[in-house]
Order: C-alpha cells, then sequence, then structure tokens
C-alpha cells in the first residue's frame, strides 16, 4: 500500500529527531509536527501496521528497515529540492516549506534528473543543522 503525504512525514520527523537521539517520544514527534497527541497515536499505529516503525519495550519509536530507507529517501529529497530553490534565490524558509510540500507528489524520473543536475552544477551545498532545517554554505565545488 502506498504511503500518503501525512504517513510520510511522520516518518520523516521520526528520521530527523531519530539523528537527534536514539530515544524518540510520540510526544517529540507531536511537539515537532505541531500535533495533537491522539493524531500522532493514530499515525503511529498505521505506520506499525505498515511495518515501517515499532516501539520497544520503553515506548520509543524506531523505524524499522524499511521506515529506514523510505525516510531517507523522503529526507533526501526535502534536502535536493530545498537546495535547489536555495541556489535559485528562494529564501531559506520558502525552499524549506515547498520543497516539503513537492516532496511527496515528485516522481522518481524527476527527482532523478533534478539530483543529478544538482550533483552537477550546484555552487551550494546544504548542511543539516541537527534540528532538521538546513544552513546553506558557499562552498565551491569542483565541477572539473
Amino acid at each position: 500500500m502506498a504511503l500518503q503525504e501525512s504517513g510520510e512525514m511522520y516518518l520523516e520527523t521520526i528520521y530527523i529527531l531519530s539523528q537527534k537521539s536514539s530515544a524518540v517520544r510520540a510526544i517529540d514527534v507531536g511537539e515537532y509536527m505541531g500535533y495533537s497527541k491522539p493524531s500522532v497515536s493514530r499515525a503511529v499505529g498505521l505506520l506499525k501496521d505498515e511495518g515501517l516503525v515499532k516501539r520497544d519495550r520503553e515506548g520509543y519509536l524506531k523505524l524499522t528497515e524499511a521506515g529506514t530507507i523510505l525516510a531517507r529517501r523522503i529526507y533526501e529529497r526535502h534536502t535536493v529540492l530545498a537546495r535547489l530553490f536555495m541556489n535559485l534565490g528562494v529564501d531559506e524558509e520558502t525552499a524549506t516549506k515547498d520543497a516539503c510540500r513537492i516532496e511527496h507528489y515528485i516522481s522518481e524520473t524527476t527527482f532523478a534528473a533534478i539530483k543529478n543536475h544538482m550533483e552537477k552544477y550546484s555552487s551550494r551545498e546544504i548542511k543539516e543543522t541537527g534540528d532538521g532545517s538546513l544552513s546553506p554554505s558557499m562552498a565551491r565545488r569542483d565541477r572539473g
């Protein structure tokens, strides 16, 4: 079953939070996303049913192998698209919001073409700040 946008957002959030701490709780996800505890509980239940998330004995959320693969793919789309938009002159806040919307709908073919283009021609590297946001760096890459 294909995951809907909201499910992808939860996976991406759990992934981002798990990069900062191995102890990710549902309440952390809710606070990060600005959602209520019942909404998070329902979403986590659906992700568990899909085999993408599990809870350990202490109640912490862990991505399964399949969940990690999907979350990394979503997060990569987000970072590459945000970098593209910032390279085009879009401010970071708008670029990040737009990337967040587009990452769920762009085809694999189009994303691969954008990623290839960015790897080839990008003059701006984006570094993850640790809180899920992005920080542009104007480091030049060797294009030769």
